[in-house]
Parts: structure tokens; C-alpha cells; sequence
């Protein structure tokens, strides 16, 4: 709720005022967490926001049109409330974050100044920095379609349409070694062939790391499991004996999406594109180029 505005807007107007700032975020796995720039504790709308985080931001830059409203906060790493760790492990990509301008008497009366998502994040000197991104920002992603052979889809999203939930795409198993980091020895995840898992995605399900995921490089089939191997560690403190879960891959290939998936009437690519061999083919005297079917 942006609660009483016209209250705010009086409250303003009297030239003595009593005003702070106060943000929400919330990740991608639902943790929610209230910061404000006051000296004591506020609540409203049926959250806490703690004063002794140390978060501060820059002036929020606003305009009309599509231009993007952006802004930066700032706060100190503590237990309590944003930690290294999660930085690390990448838990507040994505985050959702609102701040109000807020009349710390009364807190009914705020004002929705911004509403957007976290962007870059960076840490130093015990700090850490984030970036701001307004809705407006969405604007700036690249539309349009791409033509090229391999399918431009994401498996299992609104244009491959296929169902990833199927028993045979996924599988559950138990982590029994780690080595570097990176390759990881499980127990389980049963799969009908080998590198089934290829291009694919791990999901943590219990431990420390619960919620974050890595997309699989390779994936070799061993007695008893499994040896999967990241292109990138989770630095969200996986270990022996944690649950993870396994989603088959696709490379993008329309062979694959056939005899893997069969799901070649989504396929979103262009297997009979030409190649820049015969963009640059030239008429030759002893070999004609006809026209005809180059398949």
C-alpha cells in the first residue's frame, strides 16, 4: 500500500518536517527484508524495517517518458542483514526492492518513491554497493526475432512449450564427493544415456545452498551416479551429503529436440539456413549452380 500521500504532502508543507526513507527487498526465493535510514525501528504494511543496518541510498533520479529511474544504496555486510556470503552465491540478483519517503511520527502517511529491481552489486571495504534499476529498465532488453539454425528458445519456457516436469528430464541425487569446487560425484540421478544431463541445470535442494542452482559443462555416468561437472562452483556453501536436483540439457540442435525432447513442432531455429559458403558461391563453368536443393 502507498498509504496516505495527501497526509504527506501536508505534513511537507508545514516546512518542519519529520521524514526519513525506507526500502523492502525481496529475493527470488521470498526472503524479505525492510531497511530504513531512521534512527529507530518503523513498521508498516505488515513489515519491519530495522534501523541498525546502515543503509543508506543516493537521490532517486525520476522522469517522465520511458527514461530509467535509477538510484544506488548503500549498506554495511552484517549477519543480521545482507551478508557477503549471499552476495557471493548471487541471492540478491533479481531482487525486487520498493522505498517510500515515510513520516517517521506517522508512519501512515509515505509516499511510493521508487519500485524496481537490484541490479549490479558490488562489496568493499566491509560494504556493499547496489545498483537500482526502475521498471522502466525492462524497456531496454533487446526485442525482435534472431534467424539462425540452432533454436534461439529456452528449454522448457513459452516458446519450446516443452514439459520439464516429466520423471525421465529430472532426477534427484545425493552429493558424495566435491573436487575443486566444480565436479561433483553423486549418488543417484538415474538417466537413460550418457551426458543426458549435458547443458543442463543443478538445483540444490537441502544444506546451506538450498535455492541456488549452476548450469551443468559435463556430465558422465559412473557406477552407483554420477560425475557432473560446473562451468561456475555454488559459493552458497554446498557439501557432502546435500540433496541436488538434475534437469536434462538441450544444445539446440534439431536433431536433438526430435530424438531427445520430441519436440521438433516448437523447434525455434532455422536448420535449412544458409551458410556463409553459400552466401559467397560464385557460377562455376564445370559445376553449375542450379538453384536447386542443397540438402
Amino acid at each position: 500500500m502507498s498509504g496516505d500521500k495527501q497526509g504527506l504532502h501536508t505534513h511537507l508543507q508545514t516546512g518542519l518536517t519529520t521524514t526519513c526513507r525506507c526500502w523492502a527487498i525481496r529475493r527470488e526465493d521470498g526472503q524479505e527484508y525492510g531497511f530504513t535510514d531512521h534512527d529507530m525501528v518503523l513498521s508498516f504494511d505488515g513489515m519491519t524495517f530495522k534501523a541498525s543496518t546502515g543503509l543508506t541510498a543516493t537521490a532517486i533520479e525520476q522522469a517522465t517518458g520511458l527514461s530509467v529511474d535509477n538510484s544506488e544504496a548503500m549498506g554495511a555486510l552484517s549477519d543480521a542483514a545482507v551478508t557477503e556470503e549471499d552476495i557471493e552465491a548471487g541471492r540478491f540478483d533479481n531482487a525486487q526492492v520498493r522505498a517510500w519517503l515515510v513520516n517517521w511520527a506517522r508512519p501512515e502517511q509515505r509516499f511510493l518513491q521508487f519500485k524496481g529491481s537490484i541490479g549490479e552489486m558490488r562489496r568493499a571495504g566491509g560494504a556493499f554497493h547496489a545498483e537500482l534499476r526502475g521498471l522502466t529498465d525492462l524497456l531496454n532488453r533487446p526485442m525482435g526475432r534472431v534467424y539462425q539454425k540452432p533454436c534461439t528458445a529456452v528449454l522448457g519456457d513459452g516458446d519450446c512449450k516443452f514439459n520439464l516436469g516429466a520423471p525421465e528430464y529430472q532426477a534427484e541425487a545425493e552429493v558424495v564427493a566435491l573436487i575443486a569446487g566444480t565436479v561433483l560425484q553423486l549418488k543417484g540421478a538415474e538417466a537413460p544415456n550418457e551426458a543426458w544431463f549435458r547443458r543442463g541445470r543443478l538445483d540444490v535442494l537441502s544444506g546451506r545452498a538450498t535455492g541456488l542452482w549452476a548450469a551443468i559443462k559435463q556430465d558422465d555416468r559412473i557406477v552407483g551416479g554420477r560425475n557432473v561437472t560446473l562451468w561456475s562452483g555454488i559459493s552458497g556453501g554446498l557439501a557432502v551429503g546435500d540433496r541436488v536436483k538434475l534437469t536434462a540439457g538441450c544444445n539446440k540442435s534439431m536433431h536433438t529436440c526430435r530424438k531427445k525432447f520430441n519436440n521438433i513442432i516448437n523447434f525455434q531455429g532455422f536448420p535449412d539456413l544458409p551458410g556463409e559458403d553459400w552466401v559467397m558461391a560464385v557460377p562455376k563453368q564445370g559445376n553449375p549452380n542450379t538453384g536447386g536443393s542443397r540438402r
